[in-house]
């Protein structure tokens, strides 16, 4: 197994830039997430990785090893597309010997390592089934043990649950991380889903306009967003408008209204009276009875089975509270007067 080391790395097409000079260390072992919306260079990023792409500028180490200039084959790497690449005229066994085959391997340890990959794919016994006799699933594993049989030093997997159905997705990303964790083989996994990337990944890089604009655990990215994109791409947050007035060690009070509230500081100095966008995930917004913080009206309730959403007037600016379904919180209807709160490091400054 092996690190990844990504050095000023740029893809440019004339004057379209794909991918603007990103720096990136991806450990060894560890599940890594390329996660950004349609166009933001995951792909090319991860394309540049595997070889099929050559950077225009920078340097790709895998290990000790510069592979910039290498062709795929070289590198020692395994992929997996959206949309599985099975070969249907080939049953499982076959599709999973392929590569081994490619190898001029024995027959004897082709069919020892063909054994073992179903084992760790969990499908012994579909040896002999085709495509054509395989669930979605059952295909995009079978894409994954005929990777992982050849025994890279990575894995690259771009996008490869979005051709399936949501429930076969929420099944398959808890048992690609499973496999992955058994197997600490170094991946690195291109996805526009939140949802996924939060799950699985070890580290996340999200990824905007050709850039990488945040690095961090799937709860620093949540939690402690650095960015105003990385906020409103990771989740829901409800972004207020707010006027600095002044620091108070770890913390910001920003103007909010005619009131003044305390939110956790920005690293960058902000100075007092310049403008700052104040955001608060959903679920961290308190509503309590009228008088107890900042007065809002309620706009409209949402049931949503676990979860009740509200809408409120603050101040003139609309928020957005969750609650957990239960029996012995109260409920509240449209044009209720009530109290909103939250903890103040539950919430984050941002310059606008």
């Amino acid at each position: 197994m092996s690190d990844i080391h990504l050095k000023d790395l740029v893809k440019s097409y004339g004057e379209n830039i794909a991918v603007a000079g990103i720096d990136l260390h991806i450990r060894q072992g560890e599940f890594f997430s390329l996660l950004g919306p349609s166009g933001c260079g995951k792909s090319t990023t991860l394309r540049m990785i595997a070889g099929f792409i050559r950077p225009t500028v920078g340097q790709i180490l895998i290990g000790s090893d510069d592979v910039t200039r290498l062709p795929p084959e070289k590198r020692d790497i395994g992929i997996v597309f959206q949309n599985y690449a099975i070969f249907p005229h080939m049953n499982v066994a076959d599709n999973i010997a392929f590569g081994l085959k490619l190898r001029k391997k024995s027959h004897e340890d082709i069919d020892r390592a063909v054994a073992f990959a179903l084992r760790q794919v969990g499908l012994v016994g579909y040896e002999n089934r085709y495509q054509r006799q395989l669930s979605g699933g059952e295909q995009q594993r079978v894409a994954l043990a005929r990777v992982l049989v050849t025994e890279p030093r990575i894995l690259l997997l771009d996008e490869p649950l979005s051709a399936l159905d949501k429930a076969l997705r929420e099944e398959m990303k808890y048992w690609i991380k499973d496999l992955q964790k058994s197997l600490g083989i170094t991946t690195v996994y291109v996805t526009h889903d939140q949802d996924e990337a939060l799950t699985m990944s070890d580290r996340i890089g999200v990824m905007q306009k050709a850039r990488v604009e945040q690095v961090g655990t799937p709860q620093e990215i949540y939690e402690r967003p650095k960015t105003l994109f990385v906020t409103t791409f990771i989740g829901q947050s409800n972004v207020i408008d707010v006027t600095v007035r002044g620091r108070q060690g770890e913390r910001l009070s920003v103007d909010f209204g005619d009131s003044t509230v305390l939110t956790r500081a920005p690293v960058a100095e902000v100075s007092v009276g310049s403008a700052a966008k104040l955001v608060i995930r959903p679920e961290n917004v308190i509503i309590g009875a009228a008088g107890a913080g900042l007065s809002a009206t309620v706009v409209s309730e949402t049931y949503q089975g676990a979860l009740v959403r509200y809408r409120l007037s603050v101040a003139g600016q609309e928020i957005v509270a969750e609650r957990q379904n239960q029996a012995h919180l109260a409920r509240f209807s449209p044009g209720e007067v009530v109290g909103v709160s939250w903890d103040p490091d539950r919430s984050e400054a941002l310059v606008a």
